[in-house]
């Protein structure tokens, strides 16, 4: 009777653990990124009141004879399931869908989360707002006029520099993608103004220059008199207007006395060759004009330290017109309206970081005032071997245990990890109808044993009652 007292006391205390479990996943159904507790019970050792015996020529075999001395806890496990996403609309909100962790910074301590609220504290490093942690990844880097990431490298805390100037950036390349419409008539010698008009095509693009300043790129593209497929195209720089600047025009390095080049088309209204005055020149591949020109520095008209004249500043931009047999992105002549389509430069002005996006890869994007779009960053997500074997620290935060592996940090979408969802968090995967039927579970498997130590007090009184 007396082991029947303790195995029903153990029945208590562990059914109380339980309990005590169910109530703090119940408590946390509406916190972001919980991950609900699960017990798991087994026996304790039993007694053995007789062993088991072989069975031989005159009997069989007999089984063992044990008492069990109760239970107790075997595990306390964390689940670690996909909780479901709610849109909230924040971009500093995110949530992994997947695998992985967050990885978070406490002076040299890391810590890992599925916990997504984060914002920006005032040096624009991403924390979690609740307690200061720092988040991790990768900032970007730039060489040159190349932005990477190098994700190889040891994560450390994501700056967003909201405000944060962009360099203007002189153009380099102009892409041309016009249609010079084949019905286009010839302009003989000594045409008249309207003659020129009626045959000539223009396209312009705005370009700028090392100090962020905007010029106009201008092609007059005009059909030569006796050639159907021949075309001059004469360039100019801020045509028209009192800051008129004269270009130079090369075409594979063979410079064009009076500015032009002659684009030539096949039959069939695509490109087959440029040329200069130097004679005709084949270009494979993309067909290219070098436009080179002086940009006089307004700005500072004499130097304050030399008192000499600001010099001009020389910039060279490449006219890529599209390659040999090319359509998209190249000039071509069919019969249809000419189009004034100069596709895209690779310059812009002085612009300020106003905004920023975080796509599914964890890449941070800012973006500029001066319509640019930039890399700034990227989220870092580590992985374990064993999530079950991190410890809980308490604000949504885990550590690294013994059991637990050590960190696998990669980018998001990569090596198993999830993918990023920004403006959403993950909700608690806790299930409030599954923890209430456990919680009933719980109760009755509480009540049936405090019955047991009740039954056996009972007994026990019996007893104690024999000598009368």
């Amino acid at each position: 009777m007396m082991r029947s007292l303790y195995a029903g006391v153990s029945g208590l205390q562990n059914h109380q653990i339980r309990m005590d479990v169910i109530g703090n996943n119940i408590s946390n159904v509406n916190t972001t990124g919980f991950k609900k507790g699960r017990v798991n019970f087994h026996d304790m050792i039993s007694q053995n009141l007789q062993g088991a015996a072989r069975p031989n020529e005159r009997v069989g075999g007999v089984n063992p004879k044990q008492i069990g001395l109760g239970m107790q806890v075997s595990s306390i496990d964390t689940i670690f399931n996909q909780g479901s996403l709610q849109t909230t609309g924040v971009k500093t909100d995110v949530a992994i869908q997947g695998e992985g962790f967050f990885v978070l910074a406490e002076g040299d301590v890391n810590l890992y989360t599925r916990a997504g609220a984060f914002g920006l504290d005032e040096n624009g490093t991403l924390v979690n707002p609740s307690n200061g942690m720092r988040v991790q990844g990768w900032e970007a880097q730039t060489e040159g006029a190349q932005t990477f990431i190098n994700t190889s490298a040891t994560p450390g805390d994501l700056v967003i520099p909201i405000g944060e100037k962009d360099e203007a950036r002189a153009t380099s390349v102009v892409f041309a993608a016009s249609n010079l419409d084949k019905r286009t008539p010839v302009v003989p010698a000594g045409a008249s103004e309207q003659e020129i008009a009626a045959g000539t095509h223009t396209v312009t693009k705005e370009i700028y220059d090392a100090f962020g300043g905007t010029h106009q790129l201008r092609i007059d593209y005009t059909k030569i008199d006796g050639s159907p497929n021949e075309w001059i195209a004469s360039v100019s720089v801020n045509a028209d207007t009192e800051s008129a600047i004269q270009p130079t025009v090369s075409v594979g390095g063979i410079q064009s006395a009076d500015n032009t080049y002659v684009v030539e088309f096949d039959n069939f209204g695509r490109l087959s060759q440029i040329s200069n005055n130097g004679g005709g020149l084949d270009a494979a591949g993309n067909l290219t004009i070098d436009v080179n020109f002086l940009v006089p520095d307004t700005s500072i008209p004499v130097d304050p330290i030399t008192g000499l004249a600001a010099q001009p500043v020389n910039q060279n931009v490449t006219l890529d017109i599209g390659q040999i047999g090319g359509m998209d992105e190249s000039t071509t002549q069919f019969t249809s309206e000419s189009t004034n389509k100069l596709v895209r430069q690779d310059g812009y002005g002085l612009g300020y970081l106003e905004d920023f996006r975080i796509d599914q890869s964890g890449i941070v994007t800012g973006i500029y005032s001066n319509g640019t779009n930039r890399a700034i960053g990227q989220l870092a997500l580590a992985s374990f071997i064993n999530p079950g074997g991190l410890e809980k620290a308490g604000e949504n935060a885990y550590v690294v245990t013994i059991n637990s592996g050590d960190p696998l940090v990669d980018p998001p979408g990569s090596a198993g990890k999830g993918k990023i969802i920004a403006g959403t968090l993950e909700m608690s995967n806790v299930d409030l109808a599954e923890q209430f039927t456990d919680m009933i579970v719980t109760q009755r498997g509480f009540q049936a044993n405090s019955r047991t130590i009740q039954t056996s007090d009972q007994m026990l009184q019996e007893v104690l009652t024999l000598k009368r």
